[in-house]
């Protein structure tokens, strides 16, 4: 049982009142903030579960922001922490200093990623990595002559960050709003997982918006590299059907192209496999990785290349510094709090329990399907999971948007004290799930049971 770590009233009330005085939350509502306050406030995490400041305790079915992978309270990760803080808690990367953790966490990422994907640059998260990917590429492609090829391509709904590179390379309408103006030379297919389009076959009524469809517009010579995520995440959990990625290693192949994968939700063995890009036999030239990476222990991120690219990268610029990084690159505290994560992912099979928790989530999919005529387009890769809302299922009738169906269902499951996401962007009604990876047969049950539970409190409601 959870011990009581409730407050006291004067102690919360004066909490959500400092909250909302001072703090700007992260993609969230200003007006609904500073009217109703924080949403919660959570004092402790152990295993799949959070418990707020009065008590009550949650299950935390989407590991936070896609990242918890390991769940809550693993004192190893404190330990280690304190460890490496008690010898050297931080020390440059810049000008060839090195130290332990740094190296060996490079060498540990050679060993578990596809391919020649050996050489790693670290940043302190997703939006780092990617910027860093682009700028990277376009440094590369300029050094050997080719300084028009600067243009990234990025695909409809998927999501990269929010910097201002990342921002331009995600194709999500309301966060591109936010940015003042895009950064130039990002381009973004309309067209997804068309497989045959990404072979060549203009044929297809969507080809122009295919990947290929918009190198061909552009100009092969100006592209610089394609960015994808191996499965959706953020944009409403989509998964490639088979062949889909290979076609486009084989289309970034053809036309030199860099492929970019961004494993920052997938990697680390979301997807039932260490990295997403190993469900489908796929090595990019770039992988760009952070979430996982340490289970949010504490801020770390990478830009993963390949020796190749690497070495080229040396032999074009041998008199060259590399004016690129961050302050934290290869921050020694982060990288041993890394090791220690990867570790623990390792020892207790977690990439396998994944797969396997795959099937009972997808069971559980199906036992809402078959009861809430609304549940519909259920899927699941690994402990990544979602499914959609539809007035009709069978005619496709979606709601409303008014009606927000999928924020209404997640608010019933949040009264049951289940936390899961939902996607409303382009009209869709999404529910989205990414439980620690430690989560267990019984916890999918409960949080099934749960859902079933919202799911027939918004039944009730009367909006079908």
């Amino acid at each position: 049982m959870t011990k009581n770590i409730a407050l006291e009233n004067t102690t919360i009330n004066e909490l959500k009142e400092s909250d909302k005085k001072y703090f700007l939350h992260p993609t969230t509502s200003i007006k609904q903030h500073q009217a109703n306050g924080p949403s919660f406030i959570f004092k402790e995490g152990k295993g799949i579960y959070l418990t707020d400041i009065n008590g009550d305790q949650y299950i935390d079915a989407m590991s936070s922001l896609w990242n918890v992978n390991i769940g809550h309270g693993r004192e190893e990760i404190a330990e280690a922490a304190k460890e490496q803080m008690s010898t050297l808690a931080y020390s440059s990367c810049f000008q060839g200093f090195s130290h332990e953790p740094v190296i060996r966490l490079s060498e540990k990422l050679a060993s578990i990623t596809p391919g020649d994907l050996n050489v790693s640059f670290f940043t302190s998260g997703g939006s780092e990595s990617n910027d860093t990917a682009f700028k990277l590429i376009r440094h590369y492609w300029k050094l050997k002559g080719e300084a028009k090829r600067t243009k990234i391509i990025g695909v409809k709904r998927g999501y990269h960050g929010i910097t201002v590179g990342a921002t331009s390379a995600t194709g999500i309408d309301q966060f591109q709003n936010m940015a003042t103006a895009k950064a130039p030379d990002f381009v973004h297919a309309t067209t997804r997982f068309k497989t045959n389009c990404e072979l060549g076959d203009k044929s297809d009524p969507d080809y122009a918006g295919s990947i290929r469809g918009t190198i061909e517009k552009e100009g092969t010579e100006t592209v610089a590299a394609i960015i994808v995520e191996p499965v959706m995440g953020a944009g409403g959990l989509f998964i490639p059907p088979a062949g889909y990625l290979q076609a486009l290693r084989k289309l970034c192949d053809e036309y030199g192209i860099l492929m970019i994968a961004d494993e920052v939700i997938c990697g680390f063995g979301r997807t039932g496999k260490m990295f997403g890009v190993d469900n489908w036999d796929v090595v990019p030239d770039v992988m760009t990785v952070a979430k996982g990476i340490t289970s949010a222990y504490i801020q770390l991120g990478a830009v993963i290349i390949t020796e190749r690219l690497r070495n080229e990268l040396a032999e074009i610029s041998p008199n060259d510094v590399f004016f690129h990084g961050f302050t934290y690159s290869g921050h020694t505290t982060a990288c041993a709090i890394a090791l220690k994560n990867i570790e623990i992912i390792e020892r207790e099979d977690l990439v396998g329990n994944a797969k396997r928790m795959e099937a009972e989530l997808m069971k559980g999919f199906k036992y809402l399907e078959n009861n809430h005529s609304i549940v519909t387009k259920s899927r699941a890769i690994g402990l990544l999971a979602g499914f959609e809302l539809l007035k009709d299922r069978e005619k496709g009738v979606p709601f409303d948007q008014a009606i927000m169906a999928a924020p209404k269902v997640v608010g019933e499951c949040h009264k049951r004290k289940l936390i899961v996401r939902p996607v409303v962007f382009e009209g869709s009604n999404s529910i989205v799930f990414a439980p620690p990876l430690i989560t267990n047969k019984e916890q999918v049950e409960t949080i099934i049971n749960k859902l079933s539970d919202a799911i027939s409190a918004f039944e009730r409601q009367g909006h079908l």
